[in-house]
């Protein structure tokens, strides 16, 4: 890529030759490299390359006298050196095993290199890469402070001469400018409070480093800074950074991915830094006249199409690129050509020829396409364009340029197809187990004081009490001619504590002694277990509510305001009612109700009876994997209970108590879930045909 553009060499007619190159070790793990030319050389233009490891000079009016083009040096990280010239150019290209440190000076006829392995990385810490020693001392002659119309600060630093070289880097936090072989006088050795100016500069601090003056910056918050030179006026402006610009240049800065180089060059004229940017990509570039001026930069290993970014932005220029040729002109000059050809493009469009077109839609419906192609805010049809539908057979009728029929056809077949349709499951489960214990007793005892003439007695049993009475219907109880028989009342329990539906009664009667003993003991064990399982279904098209319901109506009577009364209904059914949305990733999301009523216990009101209904449903919005079964909730009821009616103070009798009570124990368990299961329906259609 680097020799893609120096085919040819043309040297020029008058100018220095590079005649010689050579290469030698100096302590302290150096390696200089001497290039000889035949006259003073212009001042190189470098950059470097970090993969693979590159030194690349750049020599204008220059050409190369070499025998041969590459030269091996074999000297610590330096491999070799290779040479070629073009257009009155001339390349040097020192290979290396890493980037290292270096820096270049001129003596007489010579150009000298000097690289230090020992300086680790050279983006961190390599000297300025283009700094020209001179015998010439320069100097700071003023430095002023400004604040700009958005709150940007100005530090400008009025020089002897451009030719001064600046080292502009940022170093503990702060931005140093270091102007290389240059003198400052006294009174400009100074500290500068500008903290009141309201801008991210806070002080700026002046001072001797041996030779050279360097211009500490101390700034706070978020800024971004940029230098530039023009003739003897440098600058250095300070820019607050909202969160938002940081936010976006950080986006568009991970969107570089040219290989990476780095420029240092002190008032280069911007038309030549173009040039070398082609040239390190291969590429042609076309640049317009008003493409001029000068700028100083320093980029340190980044990616090429970013640095192109910062001359074009620092500059007001703007780049297009067609195929492997860059267009560079200034914003203006783009935009006024942008907009010429745009209106080349609308008087073609309003001149081209109408066409008329049916096209049938199969899914959709016509009419919803033709309002979307007529939409005033985002309408596809040019201002001559019109669509007619035909709901019939379903189909469009389009009139518009060639151009436009084709995006509608686009249109069309994007939004033509099938539904995704959706069948969604659903089961409600309720499972109930219920247990009741009941035990009490009924007992009385009467006594006749008359006896018969044998002294016997006499027995009736019967399954209740209730039986006994019903086999004498208070008739006297005895033997045919018997004297003293004993009558039967309907009143004669001492304790009444029966349970509903006795499982076992016995009733005596005529004891020795004219005694009667009526007892009943009855119990009762009840146990219900059951489960009730409902599964509605229903399919549905994506994004189309469905409903389904399976009960009835419950009627009943409703008085009105008048008087009179009318008969409305309740509804008591299993229902289900879902809107689902059909994700990309094939999840569904859904809106649901289900619902189980059933008809519950009448209610007096009034002294009319109304109807209840028990209740059991859920309202909710789920997202559910494709076939994936999903719990919507549930209940649980559970209800223990015991109650115990018994005589005071007998009841609470030891072992005889249980004859003066009744006791009933209750245990229910009641569960209810809802589960639903969606599943996405394959499209068949095409198979069906």
């Amino acid at each position: 890529m680097l020799w893609g553009a120096w085919a040819e060499a043309e040297p020029p007619a008058n100018g220095p030759m590079l005649q010689e190159i050579s290469s030698s070790s100096l302590p302290g793990g150096k390696v200089q490299i001497k290039l000889g030319l035949s006259a003073p050389p212009p001042a190189p233009l470098s950059f470097t390359i970090d993969n693979p490891a590159r030194i690349v000079l750049d020599f204008a009016d220059t050409a190369q006298g070499l025998a041969k083009g590459s030269q091996t040096v074999g000297l610590g990280a330096v491999r070799s050196v290779s040479v070629a010239s073009a257009k009155g150019r001339t390349r040097v290209v020192v290979n290396l095993d890493k980037l290292m440190p270096y820096e270049t000076r001129s003596e007489g006829n010579d150009i000298y290199l000097t690289l230090d392995a020992s300086g680790g990385d050279a983006m961190a810490s390599a000297a300025p890469a283009a700094v020209i020693a001179t015998a010439a001392k320069h100097s700071v002659s003023n430095i002023d402070f400004r604040r700009g119309e958005q709150g940007e600060a100005r530090i400008i630093i009025s020089l002897s001469d451009p030719a001064i070289g600046v080292d502009v880097h940022r170093e503990s936090g702060k931005i140093i400018a270091d102007f290389l072989n240059t003198g400052v006088p006294e009174n400009l050795e100074r500290r500068l409070d500008v903290a009141d100016f309201a801008t991210p500069v806070k002080i700026v601090e002046t001072s001797r480093q041996g030779a050279n003056t360097r211009l500490a910056i101390t700034a706070q918050g978020e800024y971004e800074h940029l230098a530039y030179q023009a003739d003897n006026v440098f600058t250095i402006e300070v820019k607050p950074v909202t969160k938002t610009a940081l936010e976006v240049a950080e986006k568009k800065k991970a969107g570089y991915s040219g290989e990476k180089l780095s420029l240092n060059f002190q008032d280069i004229p911007v038309r030549s830094v173009l040039q070398l940017i082609a040239d390190f990509t291969g590429q042609n570039l076309v640049a317009s006249d008003k493409v001029t001026g000068n700028l100083t930069l320093r980029l340190q290993n980044v990616p090429w199409d970013q640095a192109l970014d910062i001359i074009l932005t620092s500059k007001g220029l703007s780049m297009r690129q067609a195929g492997n040729v860059m267009e560079v002109a200034p914003i203006e000059e783009v935009t006024a050509r942008e907009k010429l050809e745009l209106e080349a493009r609308k008087q073609v469009v309003e001149l081209a020829p109408l066409r008329s077109e049916f096209i049938h839609v199969n899914y959709a419906k016509a009419a919803d396409l033709a309002a979307l192609l007529k939409a005033k805010e985002n309408s596809l049809l040019s201002p001559r364009g019109n669509v007619s539908v035909d709901d019939r057979s379903n189909t469009l009728l389009v009139q518009d340029t060639e151009d436009k029929l084709a995006e509608v056809r686009k249109l069309v077949s994007t939004l033509d197809i099938p539904q995704r349709q959706v069948l969604i499951e659903s089961r409600i489960v309720i499972a109930d187990n219920l247990f009741s214990k009941d035990l009490g007793i009924r007992f009385g005892a009467s006594r006749d004081t008359s006896s018969d003439a044998t002294g016997g007695r006499k027995i009736i049993t019967s399954g209740t009490l209730e039986g006994t009475t019903e086999l004498n219907r208070n008739a006297a109880i005895g033997n045919p001619g018997d004297s003293n028989p004993i009558l039967l009342q309907s009143e004669r329990l001492n304790v009444n504590l029966p349970v509903t539906g006795p499982s076992i009664a016995l009733a005596l009667a005529k004891l020795p002694f004219g005694t009667l003993l009526e007892l009943e003991l009855s119990a009762l064990q009840a146990e219900n277990r059951g489960e009730v399982i409902s599964n509605p279904r229903v399919v549905t098209v994506n994004q189309k509510e469905a409903t389904i319901e399976d009960g009835v109506e419950i009627p009943y009577l409703e008085a009105s305001s008048s008087g009179a009364t009318t008969v409305s209904f309740r509804k008591a059914v299993l229902g289900l009612k879902v809107k689902p949305l059909i994700t990309p990733d094939n999840h569904i999301i859904m809106d649901l109700t289900v619902k189980r009523d059933t008809q519950g216990d009448s209610v007096n009101l009034g002294g009319n009876l109304y109807p209840s209904i028990n209740t059991r449903e859920v309202t909710t919005q789920v997202a559910v994997d494709n076939g994936e079964t999903v719990v919507l909730g549930g209940t649980y009821t559970a209800t223990a209970r015991t109650i115990s009616d018994r005589v005071p103070f007998f009841g609470d009798l030891p072992y005889v108590g249980f004859l003066f009570k009744r006791t009933q124990k209750q245990d229910d368990k009641a569960e209810l879930l809802i589960f639903v299961t969606p599943k996405i329906l394959q499209d068949t259609l095409g198979l069906a045909q």
